[in-house]
């Protein structure tokens, strides 16, 4: 009996150990699958929107905040000034380069523990200095999103700690991104794996930069509020797209797939102030380079349609217009000018 007892007792464990581990197949199948709250890829040179979902749905952004934040300081501040830790600065809540007071510090090593370690004494050590305190700087943020286009986001922090009036838009954060990498110093910053600096050294935690092929940005986020965050930039083929993930269980996973859903179905395609084009019998070229984005092996149709006819055309005279058609209609345009002089 005793040994039936066991032999029962055995089968019972071996049933209750199979369900955990379906549970937990399940669990993390589920995890694996989930996608973002809110998502959205842009090309970065002309914004064009490749992949989007609740793009414009206000939710907390976390951590990503800073991109703001990085992005002002690199524009209004010499990096090279060494300034004194403030008060305010010394022990602020959630992540930390664990600044002291009274430490000296210059700028550029603040800006690298802003992006590379998400440092929140760094975030408020950088807008007391740039602004005299964090709630004047809170005003340039929102001055500043406004500018680029990003309507829908209120600023309350530097940081991104929890605020019911601290939000954003996957689109808006996006357009925020994209205006910033195009610096050289932003992306120089978001693009290190590490930093060596005057006062401190860094390693970046962002794990698109080791894991992801072209990687070069921009910044993780993370509250109990927000959920995972993630604001990613990569180049392959001469494309840079910009990717944003709100709310996102498995962020890395999720904006790897929607990157390379980008890069597999699109191209960008340069035209270059020194192409020529006809009109009629006319030689022209557009007065500056451009480019947009099409689906591979998409037909493209291109049109170049005439000015008023002239009497006498001089090298540099407007003389047509470029129009570039995909399937779904016009992708580019451009004004095309005369190299050179002619009498009709």
């Amino acid at each position: 009996m005793r040994k039936k007892t066991e032999i029962i007792s055995i089968i019972i464990s071996i049933i209750i150990a199979a369900g955990i581990m379906c549970a937990v197949i399940i669990r993390r199948d589920t995890y694996a699958d989930a996608s973002a709250t809110a998502e959205i890829a842009m090309e970065l040179q002309t914004g064009t929107v490749l992949k989007e979902s609740n793009a414009d749905l206000k939710l907390p952004m976390a951590s990503t905040t800073k991109i703001m934040t990085a992005i002002i300081i690199v524009e209004d501040c010499d990096l090279n000034k060494v300034i004194t830790v403030p008060d305010a600065a010394v022990g602020v809540e959630g992540s930390s380069i664990y600044l002291k007071k009274g430490e000296e510090i210059n700028v550029k090593d603040l800006l690298y523990g802003l992006m590379l370690r998400s440092g929140n004494d760094a975030a408020a050590a950088l807008a007391i200095h740039h602004s005299g305190s964090a709630e004047k700087f809170v005003e340039v943020m929102n001055e500043r999103a406004k500018k680029i286009g990003a309507h829908n986001t209120s600023f309350k922090n530097p940081s991104g700690l929890p605020d019911d009036a601290h939000y954003t838009t996957a689109r808006d954060l996006c357009e925020i991104a994209r205006y910033a990498m195009q610096n050289k110093t932003f992306k120089e910053v978001v693009s290190a794996k590490s930093h060596s600096g005057e006062y401190r050294s860094f390693v970046n935690k962002n794990k698109m930069l080791y894991n992801y092929d072209g990687a070069n940005g921009v910044k993780t986020g993370y509250t109990m509020k927000a959920g995972r965050c993630l604001v990613t930039s990569a180049e392959r083929n001469g494309m840079d797209v910009v990717c944003v993930v709100l709310n996102c269980p498995d962020m890395y996973v999720r904006s790897g797939d929607i990157l390379d859903a980008c890069f597999n179905d699109y191209n960008l395609v340069k035209i270059n102030e020194n192409n020529t084009f006809m009109s009629g019998i006319v030689l022209c070229k557009p007065a500056k380079s451009g480019c947009f984005v099409a689906k591979k092996n998409e037909k493209l149709d291109f049109k170049v349609t005439a000015s008023d006819k002239l009497k006498k055309i001089c090298k540099g005279d407007l003389v047509a217009e470029l129009n570039i058609y995909g399937q779904n209609g016009l992708l580019f345009s451009e004004k095309l000018y005369s190299i050179v002089d002619r009498n009709n």
